[in-house]
């Protein structure tokens, strides 16, 4: 098994955001995670709390008119009547190895001064936190089917925050480094290096210092949120820089824990009628998804139940593909339809010679997900870290689109079943609309909350449902339980 299968898995199935996905896909999945197991030089063991704390000083550099510096004008073919400021540019974490990263901030047109302030991550790991939730999921924008214009997102999250879309690692998107070594990279190096930015952004916009802040993100996020938070909270009483005023995080459809992640996906196959009745019997029977030790017997029926599948986007399984003839077509943008042809679109923009001069971003050939990372360093789970965050009392909000099989609901069910918390809040549904948004079940210490007919990348496939369980989130508040209460 060559150990480049952990990179292919890592970029194109965790994280291959609205590429059509197939048999060949899901059998490299099957094959990234033999490899995984088979080869423990590939992962870490769970992070202790030592690990979190950084070994040295954290690097902080001058500042000075950098964020007047990084402002926006406009954006090409953006539309008329936008009425918030957006800003782009790179945040240096190491001067000595000339990394740095790229980012896309947009304040809010709603009383700015006073909203929280969010960071978002996508995962991958290394997909584009600035192409896929920036352009395609809870941004002020999306992308017309010409590749050159944009329309506004009426759902868009910063409606209620003021936002930051951080590319990371360095290697993501426009954000690089000068050394080639850096590319070597993994959990660890991620969360100090967002952690190194964090401390640098608040300098360069000092206004936001004492705002509540909270983090975001979705997929391979269900690693690099927790991390961060965990490194944020480890290293706030370092008196040399300043302290970062964290509130809470929300993780969708979040990869934190192998054994029980995979078993949902098999499970939810299932209850999804997406295979046999016998294929399942035997996963149940040969597979041991406590240890994770799986026999040949487990892989076999794994990979009959990938191609039992057939040629769906697994990622939303009632989705449409990406029709590649209709690809030179102008098509009608509308928020609330999402085209799954967004991805090409959202390319053929950040390509743009002019788009990467307003962003102020090195000339690049932008791609979603990186292709030049070499990530060594991937923790089995993530659960002993949100069992600290729990302890430490941050809100912690697991959100999950229904549709996607690959992390699915189930998932993220079997992963919060491992805390045994008591139950504060009974499932129940919770509105917007007039109409089920989803359905929630609240923990001591931990939410779990579903948007309904929403893919693995929620804000693209229920924007408005989205925005609705984003703003009950930073608000603290469960969202509405009755139709009637949601009316008032």
């Amino acid at each position: 098994m060559e150990l480049i299968t952990l990179k292919s898995f890592l970029l194109l199935l965790l994280l291959s955001f609205h590429v059509p996905s197939d048999a060949n896909q899901i059998n490299t999945l099957r094959k990234f995670i033999r490899s995984h197991k088979r080869h423990v030089s590939l992962h870490t063991e769970p992070w202790n709390e030592e690990a979190y704390r950084l070994r040295s000083s954290v690097y902080v550099g001058r500042q000075d008119g950098l964020m007047k510096a990084d402002k926006i004008g406009s954006l090409p073919g953006q539309p008329q009547g936008v009425d918030f400021d957006q800003y782009a540019g790179y945040v240096t974490v190491d001067p000595e190895n000339g990394r740095a990263l790229f980012y896309y901030f947009v304040e809010s047109p709603y009383n700015s001064s006073t909203k929280p302030l969010v960071l978002w991550l996508n995962g991958g790991p290394g997909c584009s936190s600035f192409g896929y939730g920036a352009m395609e999921e809870l941004g002020p924008f999306r992308v017309n089917s010409d590749g050159k214009t944009l329309y506004r997102n009426k759902y868009a999250w910063n409606n209620v925050a003021n936002v930051i879309f951080l590319e990371s690692p360095a290697g993501v998107g426009f954000s690089y480094s000068n050394t080639s070594s850096d590319y070597i990279t993994g959990d660890k190096k991620t969360a100090e290096d967002s952690y190194t930015f964090l401390v640098n952004w608040l300098e360069r916009y000092p206004q936001y210092k004492t705002r509540d802040f909270y983090i975001t993100g979705e997929s391979y996020a269900g690693h690099y949120a927790p991390q961060l938070a965990y490194t944020i909270l480890s290293n706030n009483n370092n008196s040399n820089h300043t302290k970062i005023n964290l509130k809470g995080i929300a993780i969708g459809n979040a990869w934190i824990d192998q054994n029980t992640g995979l078993k949902g996906t098999y499970d939810y196959y299932w209850t999804h009628a997406l295979n046999s009745d016998e294929t399942h019997a035997g996963i149940t029977k040969y597979c041991d998804f406590v240890t994770g030790n799986f026999s040949n017997i487990c892989y076999q029926y794994q990979d009959l139940g990938d191609r039992e599948i057939g040629v769906i986007d697994n990622y939303n399984i009632y989705a449409p593909l990406c029709d590649q003839s209709k690809l030179n077509s102008v098509s009608t943008a509308s928020v609330k339809d999402f085209d799954p042809c967004s991805s090409n679109y959202v390319h053929s923009y950040l390509n743009l010679t002019e788009v990467q001069k307003v962003l102020h971003a090195k000339p690049t050939e932008w791609d979603s997900c990186s292709v030049v990372l070499d990530y060594t360093d991937i923790p089995p789970t993530v659960l002993p870290t949100v069992k600290q965050l729990i302890a430490s009392g941050i809100r912690i909000w697991i959100y999950s689109g229904d549709t996607d099989s690959v992390v699915s609901v189930t998932s993220s069910r079997y992963a919060i079943n491992n805390f045994k918390l008591p139950i504060h809040t009974a499932w129940r549904p919770w509105y917007t609309s007039s109409e089920v948004g989803g359905y929630l079940e609240e923990y001591e210490g931990i939410t779990l909350i579903t948007v309904r007919g929403a893919g693995h990348t929620v804000p693209s496939y229920q924007p408005e449902r989205a925005l609705t369980m984003i703003s009950s989130f930073l608000q603290g508040k469960l969202p509405h339980k009755t139709i009637e209460s949601h009316s008032s």
